[in-house]
């Protein structure tokens, strides 16, 4: 393993100090240009590589080609990852340090401001006794989603140039802009990347494999109110925040995120905001069975109803909009893709650990689009915050769980 540590490392701590939040009010494409500037460094790395048909697009998105090395006929599959980081916390200036053979408790982030990763607030910390953490100084996430899964794709691709020995097939991999903000999938070019299936890397602990997600909606209810003096308002004031309050007592708040788990869907309180005269109420709505998801946006219809029989017609204004799908139905036809991570993870000595996604992924976008993508773990814990931290085994497991993938697919032709 210490053939690919030291370059995998090199390359994830020279990722994290790109600056690449995206911005959810940006309209450009990529939404911020740290991104472009990651892309750009990236495409000069990869053309130094070697790699064949490297592209960069004026959206940001990064395609290249490591070609077959045999004569056998094989599907072409494909690797992906995302340039940006989560905009809720700054990317900014990162500086991580690696705890060498993390020997349990606490670990102190920054000692004068005594910001400390402590074990009572995330007690999985103690399952990675003896590894090596990469963590942050705690101002800053550190960028592990998803730097860690393009690190671990470029370290996977380094090592199959090096390794002529171990067969494969053509092999894509590309790096999107604006995963974090729902947009990723949007100006991916399916087409050219021109793949029978694909993999994002872009998942958490060790052996996780998805390829379910949450079905996904948001609902924004605009509510217009009735301003007068308060002094003289009994029987004329109509005010919208309380109108906003009867729409969130009206949806279960054991229904939320924070009550569920696994399986369980939920609404989302996302915000409340306005005054007297004018308010608003934004959800986000998830679940993974599609028919109960059907449900959950037809409720936020009744509520609409309800609160407008309630305060007189017109008050509430429901905008509902489905986001994205569940993968699942556009991955269960092709189980092999599957089973052949399974295996490929078995071979890296990872235990695989299939469950559904509590979110989205650039991969169920894609798999709409034509693309099976299932997603692959990139090994970093508590993401978009400053106790985000990534075991470097771990990273190195995620790397040999892709050379495997990509030997693995000539035992599919």
């Amino acid at each position: 393993m210490s053939e690919i540590r030291e370059k995998m490392l090199e390359r994830f701590l020279k990722y994290v100090t790109f600056d690449t939040e995206s911005c959810d009010d940006a309209t450009t494409v990529p939404t911020t240009e740290g991104q472009f500037v990651f892309a750009r460094f990236l495409e000069g790395e990869l053309k130094a590589m070697g790699l064949s048909d490297v592209v960069l697009d004026e959206k940001g998105y990064l395609y290249a080609t490591l070609p077959s090395n045999s004569s056998k006929d094989m599907p072409v599959i494909g690797f992906i990852s995302h340039l940006d980081t989560s905009p809720d916390m700054s990317g900014k200036d990162v500086k991580p340090r690696i705890v060498e053979n993390y020997a349990g408790g606490d670990i102190v982030l920054d000692a004068a401001e005594n910001i400390v990763l402590k074990v009572s607030d995330f007690p999985e910390v103690e399952s990675y006794k003896g590894l090596d953490l990469i963590v942050t100084d705690g101002h800053t996430l550190l960028g592990a989603d998803d730097k860690a899964g393009i690190a671990e794709i470029v370290s996977a691709i380094a090592y199959l140039q090096a390794h002529p020995e171990i067969e494969h097939g053509k092999i894509r991999i590309a790096f999107n802009p604006d995963e974090e903000i729902g947009r990723g999938a949007h100006n991916f070019n399916v087409p050219l990347f021109g793949c029978e299936w694909a993999y994002t890397v872009d998942g958490g602990s060790e052996g996780e494999l998805e390829f379910e997600n949450f079905n996904a909606g948001a609902a924004t209810f605009s509510i217009q109110g009735r301003n007068v003096h308060p002094g003289y308002a009994k029987d004329k004031m109509l005010n919208a925040l309380r109108v906003a309050t009867d729409i969130v007592t009206a949806i279960p708040a054991a229904e939320s995120p924070e009550c569920t788990c696994g399986y369980e869907g939920f609404y989302h309180l996302m915000g409340i905001n306005g005054g007297v005269d004018h308010a608003s109420v934004s959800y986000i709505i998830r679940d993974h069975s599609g028919d109960v998801f059907a449900k959950r946006m037809a409720f936020m219809k009744e509520v609409e109803a309800q609160m407008n029989a309630k305060h007189g017609e017109g008050t509430v204004t429901l905008e509902l909009k489905e986001q994205y799908r569940n993968m699942r139905e556009q991955v269960e036809p092709k189980m092999h893709i599957i089973e052949l991570a399974k295996s490929a993870m078995e071979k890296a000595g990872v235990v695989p650990l299939v469950k559904p996604i509590r979110g989205g992924t650039d991969g169920a976008q894609l798999s709409f689009m034509g693309l099976p993508c299932p997603n692959l773990f990139a090994g970093g814990i508590n993401f978009h915050s400053r106790y985000e931290f990534v075991p470097v085994q771990v990273m190195e497991k995620a790397v040999m769980t892709i050379v495997n993938i990509a030997a693995g697919v000539k035992d599919l032709a």
